[in-house]
């Protein structure tokens, strides 16, 4: 069975109420693909959630950019995973680079996250990816395996994971890595869930690409056989969103 194309829309830390009805009205009037072609997933601010939800087409879904490793409590500031699903919210993105890097994530408190929410009925977006150090050092696969090892000895099922790779040269840079190099590592990441998990497992993950998508790269992208959708930052808040959405398409030329 084919890998279902999924986009996700990530707005980080921006956005006011009427940019967010703005985008949401662009979003719920645009010709895209049916639901059997793409998963397009919005990711709001916290502040954001429920008025976004409450607006959002209903072929579309809603994710929050984190959640707290654990049940919720006395964690000043921190958003458990039961308040997302109390508020109907069925995805989260983990694992972020700019979460590793700002806020020093590690791999095992990463895995940590994705385990805990994937227990509480969350699906989970999580990141890995490399520095530009680090890739130009020829580390990048030593990197992202080590990232997704994290997370693989930490959960039983990779049903509701989606691996988003987001190299962090990439993101926000205008910078973005070739089909090629995009391919390359999409699919030594496969290679890896087939040795280490299975073979089922690394054949019906999606590995989803991110780090400066936007409308005149994400066909040339897409068309990439282990390339199986996008997280897209800064395009996610622009009418070219709708053409990255769009690009889904390419997977049935």
């Amino acid at each position: 069975m084919a890998r279902k194309f999924c986009v996700g829309g990530n707005w980080k830390c921006n956005g006011t109420i009427e940019e967010a009805k703005k985008i949401i009205g662009l979003l719920n009037s645009a010709e895209v693909p049916s639901e059997e072609d793409v998963e397009v997933v919005i990711a709001p601010t916290y502040v954001h959630l429920s008025l976004v939800k409450s607006l959002l087409r209903p072929d579309f879904s809603v994710a929050a950019q984190n959640a707290w490793v654990k049940k919720g409590g006395a964690y000043t500031g921190e958003i458990s995973a039961e308040i997302l699903v109390n508020l109907g919210i069925p995805w989260v993105i983990l694992g972020h680079s700019e979460r590793r890097g700002l806020l020093g994530e590690s791999n095992e408190f990463v895995a940590d996250k994705v385990a805990y929410c994937l227990s509480q009925g969350l699906k989970v977006m999580a990141c890995i990816g490399e520095t530009l150090e680090q890739r130009e050092a020829g580390e990048t696969m030593s990197i992202v395996a080590e990232q997704t090892k994290a997370i693989a000895a930490k959960i039983g099922s990779w049903d509701n994971v989606v691996l988003a790779y987001e190299p962090v040269w990439a993101i926000g840079t205008g910078k973005v890595a070739t089909p090629a190099q995009a391919q390359e590592v999409h699919n030594e990441l496969r290679k890896w869930l087939a040795s280490n998990v299975s073979s089922d497992v690394a054949s019906t993950t999606r590995i989803i690409y991110g780090g400066s998508v936007n409308a005149g790269n994400s066909k040339e992208l897409a068309a990439e056989p282990d390339v199986d959708g996008f997280l897209v930052g800064g395009a996610s808040l622009k009418p070219e969103f709708v053409d990255i959405i769009k690009s889904a398409l390419v997977k049935k030329a």
